[in-house]
């Protein structure tokens, strides 16, 4: 990304992720373990994913001279399928996992609550909250280095 806002900014996503997690564990009754953990860990990397394949799309739309708010409409409305297919298929493929009442399945539980949950709603908060803070970055930047606010 060559500066240190754009990292902050795909990192701010992780605690999207990790509440939607909380949230899991608390609505299914079930205590955070270790591997409850690992799945956050997981849980991490995809959401990160998502917000990176967002905001590189930003920033292409930026370097071809667009404005920053066209700039985000349009890296959002491209990106919206794969975002969603990605979130969609991780939890569609978890899903089962959730209902296993096998003794085995009883360790692994924890970890699909983690990831399914966390990125059902960390995907709906990325593609509602990331936009906006680029947006707000941008006009951030542009007070500091006193450059024309867009709106």
């Amino acid at each position: 990304f060559a500066s240190y806002t754009w990292p902050i900014a795909v990192m701010f996503t992780i605690p999207f992720g990790l509440t939607g997690a909380v949230l899991g564990h608390v609505m299914m009754d079930r205590d955070l373990t270790i591997l409850s953990l690992f799945g956050l860990f997981g849980l991490s990397g995809i959401v990160i994913n998502n917000s990176i394949v967002l905001l590189s799309f930003y920033k292409e739309f930026r370097a071809q001279g667009m404005e920053p708010k066209a700039a985000v409409v349009e890296a959002a409305c491209q990106r919206l399928r794969a975002v969603l297919l990605t979130s969609m298929t991780t939890i569609a493929g978890l899903t089962p996992i959730l209902f296993e009442e096998s003794l085995q399945a009883q360790f692994l539980i924890p970890m699909a609550i983690s990831i399914v949950f966390g990125l059902a709603l960390g995907t709906l908060l990325i593609l509602f909250v990331v936009p906006s803070m680029v947006l707000m970055l941008e006009n951030l930047t542009a007070i500091l280095t006193g450059k024309k606010r867009s709106t």
